[in-house]
């Protein structure tokens, strides 16, 4: 993959980045609970064509001009040859997981899971869930599965208080944290909807490195709300094909994937921060 390095670049997505904290109001870590109100079956009148118009404060879902997820094309992307403030502080904390309708979540109480330090602000892990294939592409390509990790930062100055760490996965062998959680996700229902999971050290997710793509965007499920700041890992590990078929077949959904279609660029900016350019 090439990239074109643009020095000016630097200080103008630091620009967009400011110009953005005033943009945006401030906004809630926390998607759709129940999401059974949507689906991602095409012909369904509830699939993401639809979801601006199942409920008025939906209305970015389909009115939006900043939304995830979006195609991370070489085109589009520019290179900084920097290193961003970027610093992960994960500590095992009590999660409990829980069936939200189409998709597993994993939830820790709040604080206790540690943080995430980006551009000065301090966000806090709030709770891990996964979609297949990706949601995000790389140059027109998806992925077997993305992982999501919210955080959110509860300082009142910050109004994209939302960021979402975004891992893509590609089929290979079993991913060793899916591992641990594979059992308690195989084991819900439509009866069970969220179990006890007891200590889970987020530090397991083992994200791969310190390159990572970084755009504004928003939720990827209802209510869709804009203004959150994207962080994709660039490295992709594996997961087998039996743990994305048993994390699917878990939430008794019936469809066969929970990624929302690619949304347009809109003249967005994407950063690639590389601290050890070639």
């Amino acid at each position: 993959m090439i990239y074109q390095i643009e020095p000016n670049f630097v200080l103008s997505f630091l620009i967009f980045s400011h110009v953005s904290l005033f943009h945006f109001t401030s906004i809630s870590a926390q998607e759709v609970e129940n999401e059974r109100e949507f689906d991602y079956i095409e012909k369904s009148g509830k699939g993401p064509k639809f979801w601006g118009s199942l409920n008025k404060d939906w209305a970015a879902c389909n009115k939006g001009r900043l939304q995830s997820p979006i195609d991370l094309s070489s085109a589009r992307v520019k290179m900084i040859s920097i290193s961003e403030d970027l610093k992960r502080m994960y500590k095992p904390a009590e999660a409990i997981i829980k069936n939200r309708g189409h998709d597993i979540l994993l939830q820790w109480t709040a604080k206790t899971a540690g943080s995430l330090k980006f551009n000065g602000a301090e966000y806090f892990l709030k709770q891990v869930h996964w979609h297949s294939p990706s949601e995000h592409a790389i140059n027109g390509k998806r992925f077997a599965m993305e992982l999501h990790m919210v955080h959110q930062c509860e300082d009142p100055k910050v109004k994209n208080n939302v960021t979402v760490i975004g891992q893509l996965y590609q089929f290979g062998p079993p991913n060793p944290f899916l591992y641990k959680l594979i059992c308690n996700i195989s084991a819900m229902s439509d009866k069970i909807m969220q179990r006890p999971m007891g200590v889970i050290d987020p530090n397991q997710i083992e994200l791969k490195g310190n390159k990572f793509y970084n755009y504004i965007g928003s939720l990827t499920v209802p209510p869709c709300t804009e203004g959150v700041i994207w962080i994709i890992d660039e490295k992709i590990p594996s997961v087998s094909r039996e743990q994305v078929h048993a994390i699917r077949e878990a939430v008794h959904d019936y469809a066969e994937e929970n990624a929302r279609p690619l949304q347009p660029l809109n003249q967005r900016e994407i950063a690639f921060f590389d601290p050890k350019p070639k």
